[in-house]
């Protein structure tokens, strides 16, 4: 596969051995928020969710690392890939709360971009992202991303009502 590395990051296949770390993410109230998860998950749901998707050729789960002590900080998905209309989902997520605002994740998303435009020779690269995720928003915009779609109060988190924000960038924007 495609090396996805730069000087201080590079992605990796998400390995059933990440499965604590993607469970304690889910723990973390911030990281819930930002995603808007709302169900609890056990370590077996977990590492039954990494086994199924690394038998599933139309998507990536990438878990993003640091290049200079190999620590997993993120997970990065490629999903839905369809060849025919050349689009795909995409998703990201931060599992440690003090990297974030530190630019890994736009690095992440860079290395992403090229592979989904450049070696997976795909046209249209799409994200929801929740309206309360103002850094999430301001990333995405900054790389290009254009919004497409709001759903009006998609997300009751806790009583407090978010918009979806649906986005995606073209092959020839990011080109």
């Amino acid at each position: 596969m495609h090396k996805l590395e730069n000087l201080e990051i590079y992605l990796r296949p998400v390995k059933i051995e990440d499965a604590p770390l993607l469970l304690e993410s889910t723990q973390i109230e911030e990281i819930r928020y930002m995603t808007g998860t709302t169900v609890d998950f056990t370590l077996e749901q977990i590492q039954q969710h990494i086994l199924k998707c690394q038998k599933d050729s139309n998507r990536y789960d990438f878990a993003i690392c640091l290049k200079n002590n190999h620590q997993m900080i993120g997970e990065l998905v490629i999903m839905d890939i369809d060849q025919v209309y050349k689009t795909a989902g995409f998703r990201i997520s931060m599992c440690h709360i003090g990297l974030t605002g530190q630019g890994y994740g736009t690095q992440a998303i860079h290395l992403v971009l090229d592979f989904v435009f450049n070696t997976l020779d795909l046209e249209q690269l799409e994200l929801e992202v929740y309206s309360h995720n103002q850094r999430g928003l301001h990333v995405y915009q900054k790389l290009g991303f254009k919004t497409v779609d709001i759903l009006k109060n998609a997300l009751n988190y806790k009583g407090e009502y978010s918009d979806e924000i649906k986005m995606l960038i073209l092959k020839s924007d990011y080109n």
